[in-house]
């Protein structure tokens, strides 16, 4: 299995900034992304940022990509996400998230963090 610890969490200001960080653990024959999701009260959850294990091609929805930066560090097994410019409406609960295999002979499968939470006072 695979484990991912987020941190970094807390309360800002509208227009700080704050970096999340997501730990990777545990045994897996391959991951193929990791991403960061946020779920907003009453909203379903919805992808912020993906990083492409291979080429580290990064992906972000139009509305996210002037103001967060998703990144590793493959020597800690650590995602980092950067957010600038915060916003009222960015508050939620942020997860890391893994797509990868157990084994060279697994479906992949989408794994997740316990998430962090992220408040931003307008």
């Amino acid at each position: 299995q695979v484990q991912l610890v987020e941190s970094g969490g807390g309360l800002v200001q509208a227009g700080g900034s704050l970096r999340l960080s997501c730990a990777a653990s545990g045994s897996i024959f391959s991951i193929n992304a990791m991403g960061w999701y946020r779920q907003a009260p009453g909203k379903e959850r919805e992808v912020v940022a993906t990083i492409i294990m291979d080429d580290d091609r990064t992906i972000y929805p139009d509305s996210m990509k002037d103001r967060f930066t998703i990144s590793r560090d493959n020597a800690k097994n650590t995602v980092y996400l950067q957010m600038n410019s915060l916003k009222f409406e960015d508050t939620g609960v942020y997860y890391c998230s893994a797509a990868g295999r157990l084994t060279a002979g697994d479906l992949i499968r989408q794994y997740w963090g316990q998430g962090t939470q992220v408040t931003v006072s307008s």
